[in-house]
């Protein structure tokens, strides 16, 4: 069975990993592992994105001025905590916002459809 996520990889995915990792940023500070986990716990398994794609998202998002970082030994284990800065707080809600409206008129195009029944 394909995964509801199966639209989000390759290069699609890469126009919404800003929201994706800012919205879990959002719930408080964590280290890329713990972001990883908790997308992998959020979406059920669906969503599994490596190393590979979120450290360099977050170093970018840490460059454009959306996140901060600091080092800190967790379980013995020194660890780089992301967090939003006031600028990451305030992209994160238009983001949100903008995939919201998005989304809600992909609904209504596919009830209108046919294609899905509303919730």
């Amino acid at each position: 069975m394909s995964s509801p996520f199966s639209a989000l990889r390759g290069e699609a995915l890469k126009g919404h990993l800003d929201v994706i990792l800012l919205s879990v940023l959002a719930e408080g500070p964590a280290y890329g592992y713990a972001i990883i986990n908790k997308l992998d716990e959020w979406t059920g398994g669906e969503l599994n994105l490596s190393d590979g794609t979120v450290y360099p998202a977050l170093h970018r998002l840490e460059n454009a001025g959306l996140l901060r970082s600091r080092f800190a030994v967790e379980a013995g284990r020194r660890r780089r905590i992301y967090s939003l800065t006031e600028r990451g707080q305030e992209e994160y809600r238009r983001l949100r916002d903008e995939w919201m409206a998005f989304t809600e008129g992909v609904q209504r195009v596919l009830e209108h459809a046919g294609g899905v029944q509303s919730r």
